[in-house]
């Protein structure tokens, strides 16, 4: 049975309501806490990562107690021989079940991922725990602060845009995390072995409009704070080299609000009421994307087109991979000169400039249990066969 307007708007408002907006007469929406702390946007938040947790439940509740057991204990880590391995995630293998298992553990829901997409687990091999994730996907194609600073133009963006990826997900898990590992995710994206990686997996792709095969030259990555300001980028520099540089923040608009369970309703809402903008036929039919299914839903129900603006502003942040990075995405010139880092000197940097320091000035991860690393509780298990599990191998680069 279709979705009625007067039901889902009375829906849309409820559920906004209920993760802490104010709906001004304007159509603006007001965080009703009016300090936007960390927590308030944590806050913002829960209500769409509790639909993910409820969401994902049914098919990786199962794969718990296996997964947890790449988690490490604080006693089973000694910062002194942590030994970073990153591993590219395979389809269909434990590995991509374990990516996403941590991924829940976000205090803002993580997305899958638009387009290209790279994902890596880092290993500790001294004890073959997880230390963190990163997922590497297709940049969003207008980003007012990024390309002001990029200094390309529409047409430089269009042919060279190819050449750039977004982390959509790094951090670190714990305790790992505790010792300031998040940094080490950061510093571990912008390595050759990430580069090396891109240009194997899209040496032979062939664009789906204009039908052209390009050298994938990984020149520049981009990311997004998950609360506000970060803490992770904003002073990630050493031996007078500064990684990643801050590029202003996000307009506030976005998904993220309609992501708990009331997008459904959404989408069924305008698949019956709307037309898709045109796109190119190689796209294939349908809407473009969830932000294209709001705006169009949020206009067939007559509502404000501002209730697609959160207010939650994050601070965007850039990393160079090559000395002409910038050059060679206005198409200057053909010739990245990459910079070479590998893991072993960019763990040897980390090691130096964190990792020692933090373990011996904060001993608090050796009290972390992987335990407390648990979504959901055992007594929620359901029984299942035992049988042999044969997962897909992962490659290690």
């Amino acid at each position: 049975m279709p979705v009625l307007a007067s039901q889902l708007r009375a829906a849309i408002k409820r559920s906004l309501r209920k993760q802490g907006y104010v709906l001004g007469s304007d159509g603006t929406l007001i965080p009703r806490d009016p300090e936007v702390t960390k927590e308030t946007l944590r806050n913002l938040n829960r209500l769409a990562v509790e639909h993910r947790l409820a969401t994902a439940e049914p098919n990786l509740q199962r794969h718990e107690e296996r997964l947890l057991s790449f988690i490490a204990d604080g006693t089973e880590v000694d910062p002194r021989n942590i030994k970073p391995r990153l591993v590219l995630v395979l389809p269909s293998s434990v590995n991509e079940l374990l990516f996403r298992y941590v991924s829940l553990h976000w205090s803002i829901p993580v997305s899958s991922g638009y387009g290209r997409r790279l994902r890596f687990l880092i290993f500790d091999d001294y004890n073959g725990k997880l230390i963190g994730i990163l997922g590497l996907a297709d940049p969003v194609f207008s980003l007012g602060p990024r390309d002001t600073w990029i200094g390309w133009t529409a047409a430089q963006r269009s042919e060279r845009l190819f050449h750039v990826l977004d982390a959509y997900v790094l951090g670190a898990v714990p305790p790992y995390s505790h010792l300031l590992c998040g940094k080490l995710i950061a510093l571990l994206a912008l390595s050759n072995e990430v580069r090396q990686a891109f240009r194997r997996r899209y040496r032979d792709h062939v664009s789906v409009i204009k039908r052209k095969r390009r050298l994938p030259h990984l020149v520049l990555l981009t990311t997004t704070s998950a609360l506000g300001r970060s803490s992770i980028y904003n002073r990630l520099s050493a031996n007078g080299v500064r990684f990643w540089h801050s590029l202003g923040f996000t307009a506030g608009s976005g998904e993220f609000h309609f992501s708990n369970g009331i997008y459904a309703s959404m989408k069924e809402f305008v698949e019956h009421n709307a037309t898709p903008t045109w796109r190119h036929q190689a796209w294939g039919a349908g809407f473009r994307n969830r932000r294209e299914v709001i705006r169009k839903c949020l206009a067939e129900l007559g509502m404000p087109k501002r209730l697609s603006d959160h207010g939650i502003r994050r601070e965007i942040f850039a990393a160079a991979l090559a000395e002409k990075s910038l050059s060679y995405l206005k198409g200057e010139t053909d010739r990245p000169v990459f910079k070479n880092w590998s893991v072993a000197q960019i763990f040897s940097i980390f090691r130096e400039r964190w990792l020692l320091k933090r373990a011996l000035s904060d001993p608090s991860f050796r009290g972390f249990t992987k335990e407390a690393y648990r979504l959901w509780p055992m007594s929620r298990r359901p029984a299942l066969p035992v049988r042999k599990s044969h997962p897909q191998k992962a490659i290690a680069l």
